[in-house]
């Protein structure tokens, strides 16, 4: 049952421990941009939101008199 599970009877080959290893890291990274991606952009969206609060309607501000 062991030999396969490894796919073989060899036993691990380097090259392939080598680059699990680089994709584990390369995932890792990823996850992390991820992270910080979704924290800007919740960040960028309050900030929107508050923007949107203080643009003053220009409908609603009473225009001077012309004379």
């Amino acid at each position: 049952m062991a030999k396969a599970l490894l796919g073989y009877v060899g036993g691990t080959d380097p090259r392939i421990a080598t680059e699990v290893q680089r994709l584990r890291r390369r995932v890792t990274d990823l996850e992390a941009q991820v992270l910080r991606l979704q924290a800007e952009n919740d960040h960028l969206a309050e900030a929107a939101v508050d923007h949107s609060r203080l643009v003053l309607d220009d409908t609603q501000v009473p225009q001077p008199a012309l004379t």
